[in-house]
């Protein structure tokens, strides 16, 4: 057996243009005692209950929007930044670009990993050639 459909009276229908204002959908399932499933149902199913939730959301954005609008035409630079960057498409960026020498490309640079033995290694080398490079001098006089 189905489950009855669940319908609002005309009176919830009526209230829920106020709900929008300030409630989203779940919460105007949860003010109504339905699940929240069943109140987005009946919007899909009823156009006027849905008109009536979209036309309460609208009325309220109007309504702080305008709210906003004022307090940017009487000097409020916050409320200035915060419409020019939603309606005016005004957005902050940190560019910072990379260039190589004189200029040019960035070009990657190549390090070798030497272990420390290896670099012992070179310092003995290098030692020992210096040494064999002072052996002449060393018999002179």
């Amino acid at each position: 057996m189905a489950r009855p459909t669940i319908m609002l009276s005309p009176d919830q229908v009526r209230e829920v243009e106020t709900l929008a204002a300030l409630l989203s959908q779940d919460q105007i399932a949860d003010y109504f005692g339905i699940c929240r499933n069943t109140f987005q149902a009946i919007c899909a199913r009823d156009p006027e209950v849905d008109e009536r939730y979209k036309r309460g959301k609208a009325k309220a954005i109007a309504h702080v929007a305008n709210g906003l609008l004022q307090k940017a035409r009487s000097g409020c630079t916050t409320s200035a930044i915060f419409y020019l960057k939603t309606q005016a498409g005004w957005r902050e960026a940190n560019r910072i670009e990379h260039t190589g020498p004189d200029g040019g490309p960035v070009t990657s640079v190549v390090r070798e990993i030497i272990s420390p033995a290896e670099k012992l290694r070179a310092m003995l080398d290098k030692t020992a050639e210096r040494l064999d490079a002072a052996k002449p001098l060393v018999g002179r006089q």
